[in-house]
């Protein structure tokens, strides 16, 4: 078997206005974690719902209220644990020597 070389870099062509990607497609990180948050508070809002329902009565099935809490918790701890991600590589970029 045999392994054909790689070419050099110098061979590579001149990277061109269309080879960029466009400002645009930087949206879609933003776009991701504001849907992201909204989810989180409408999970938040719903497992509110069902808690005031259980208390008042009115809620028919306490497993409805377990699982909405269960939800809100679960996409907390991960949008916490996002936000983290994020700190810390904003962190290390700025400790990064210009």
């Amino acid at each position: 078997m045999s392994i054909s070389p790689i070419g050099s870099l110098g061979a590579l062509p001149p990277v061109t206005q269309a080879a960029r990607p466009a400002a645009t497609e930087g949206a879609g990180f933003g776009q991701a974690m504001t849907q992201g948050l909204e989810k989180l508070d409408q999970l938040q809002k719903v497992s509110d719902t069902k808690a005031v329902e259980a208390v008042t009565g009115q809620l028919a099935d306490v497993h409805d209220y377990t699982i909405a809490a269960n939800e809100a918790a679960v996409a907390t701890q991960l949008t916490v644990a996002v936000r983290n991600k994020a700190v810390e590589a904003f962190t290390e970029i700025m400790r990064m020597p210009v």
